[in-house]
């Protein structure tokens, strides 16, 4: 069988005119070449040079075989080169599942800046990317609890964060305040309920860790909306008179810019660990750094 080699061969000495050029062009050594030269020689049953004293003379077979083979030698040169050079600069990429607001409020303005880590999004809650951590279909994601299945998952802390109800800052809150100064918790409630709510899900799932901690009951409340995304809810609240109940990380832009308030944040803190979750057999520990540092810096410094 032809070997690749000998065409490379042969068309270095085409090009070069000797073997001692050739042999440096290649890096390999004339008895090398001579060898190689030989064996397609033998391999085609004609020869392609003339050997003169101090040049490799083509025959006309030669040239035609040049023709013939040089353009698809040079094409694979170039893939060799190329695929050598994206093996040396290539960065890892990672899989990376995230909630959809986290992400967009603080991490997206800054993925640009991680020139040693090619990242592909995407969004999900913690039940979706849980799952697809297990099925390989993630390398790794920021998960709001962690599973309570045997799932091979290694979970580390990122952060705690802590909720409160949110208002419009121009909502009139003088009445809750004295019902709360007062220590006048059914006054409060009755307040709160007699208010209209944006929630997340129908499961009043935020609302109910909030008002379980500080009215030891379920609430009741009159939803005007349920949207499947923190952003949209915090525009409403923004907006309108209504109220939700939020976190100090799901809401912490728009406390910056001024578009809602923080009208309580309880008298029993609420709170909710955020892990980030991986399979250690599936992803290299440097990557899990390098990912951690990344939502680490740009979250907590925020």
């Amino acid at each position: 069988m032809v070997n690749l080699e000998w065409y490379r061969t042969f068309k270095a000495i085409y090009q070069c005119g000797t073997l001692t050029k050739a042999s440096q062009e290649l890096m390999v050594s004339q008895p090398n070449l001579s060898i190689q030269l030989a064996s397609l020689e033998s391999y085609i049953g004609q020869p392609l040079f003339v050997r003169l004293p101090r040049k490799m003379m083509p025959t006309e077979y030669g040239k035609q075989l040049y023709t013939q083979i040089v353009e698809s030698i040079d094409n694979l040169e170039r893939v060799e080169a190329e695929f050598k050079r994206a093996v040396l600069n290539k960065t890892p990429s990672i899989r990376f599942g995230t909630p959809s607001e986290l992400f967009k409020n603080y991490l997206a303005e800054h993925i640009g800046n991680q020139d040693d880590l090619h990242m592909t999004v995407e969004y999900g809650l913690a039940d979706d990317l849980t799952n697809k951590l297990i099925s390989n279909d993630l390398d790794i994601a920021i998960i709001t609890r962690q599973s309570k299945t045997e799932d091979n998952l290694t979970y580390e802390l990122l952060f705690t964060e802590s909720f409160f109800i949110v208002c419009n800052t121009s909502t009139d809150v003088n009445d809750f305040e004295a019902y709360i100064n007062s220590d006048k918790l059914s006054d409060a409630e009755k307040w709160l309920k007699s208010k209209k709510w944006y929630a997340y899900d129908n499961n009043l799932s935020l609302i109910r860790r909030f008002w379980r901690e500080n009215f030891k009951k379920r609430p009741l409340l009159r939803l005007q909306a349920v949207m499947p995304d923190n952003d949209a809810i915090l525009k409403a609240v923004a907006n309108s008179d209504g109220l939700a109940v939020s976190s100090n990380l799901i809401a912490g832009k728009a406390l910056e810019h001024g578009q809602v308030k923080v009208l309580w944040h309880g008298n029993v803190a609420a709170t909710n660990k955020i892990y980030l979750a991986y399979n250690k057999n599936k992803i290299q520990p440097l990557y899990v750094e390098k990912v951690k540092e990344f939502i680490i810096s740009n979250v907590m410094s925020e």
